[in-house]
């Protein structure tokens, strides 16, 4: 008998996306946020030894672990070299329209023979609610901890109680890796619904070219 084949829904761990929280299946919760990047090679030594040093500073200040995810995309110079032909179309003056249409061709020789990579950089923030199982074994009580809100059987007032709960323990997490990065010179921007819901649609398709998540 021929084994049916599942959903890829089946094999992602997303139950919903809500006010830009990840919820999970098992009940826990994920914030996703977007940063900057540093040229730390251009700055000063004392810069750099700051910037360590802060970075230090703000990973010894969690007590929770965070993920940190690096998407990088080879960049897609089409619509910029549509931009610069739309412009030579317009330019009046001969000698800018030459000059176009020179660094089109420079642009174009450029990107086929180099890699040009996009690197978008994400801060994955976590929160998994404890849930207290007790029950009885023999004489004795035994006392299971588990995480998360979604297994558990309660109604609908109570799933949202519970989720408002997480999302402020949640967003208090947040709350210490922004401003830990940002002490750091790291701009840090926690992304919404239709952000979180872009980002994971890149992530399952990346053939596919779809808008980009709004610059930090």
């Amino acid at each position: 008998m021929p084994v049916a084949a599942k959903a890829s829904q089946d094999f992602v761990k997303i139950k919903e996306i809500r006010d830009g929280i990840v919820i999970l299946k098992d009940g826990g919760l994920r914030a996703i946020l977007m940063t900057s990047s540093i040229n730390f090679a251009l700055k000063s030594e004392e810069n750099q030894q700051a910037i360590i040093s802060q970075f230090q500073n703000f990973l010894n200040s969690l007590t929770f672990s965070v993920e940190i995810v690096v998407q990088s995309r080879r960049f897609d110079i089409k619509p910029y070299i549509t931009l610069l032909e739309e412009r030579e179309q317009k330019q009046k003056n001969e000698l800018l329209r030459l000059q176009t249409r020179e660094y089109i061709g420079f642009v174009k020789k450029f990107t086929e023979s180099t890699n040009v990579m996009n690197k978008t950089f994400f801060l994955v923030v976590p929160y998994s609610p404890a849930i207290v199982e007790v029950r009885a074994v023999g004489e004795g009580i035994v006392m299971k901890v588990k995480e998360g809100f979604g297994k558990a059987k309660h109604t609908e007032t109570e799933k949202t109680h519970g989720f408002e709960e997480s999302r402020t323990q949640l967003e208090q997490r947040v709350s210490i890796v922004e401003q830990g990065l940002i002490r750091t010179g790291i701009r840090v921007a926690q992304l919404g619904t239709e952000e979180v819901v872009d980002v994971f649609y890149q992530l399952f398709n990346p053939g596919v070219t779809e808008k980009t998540v709004q610059e930090v």
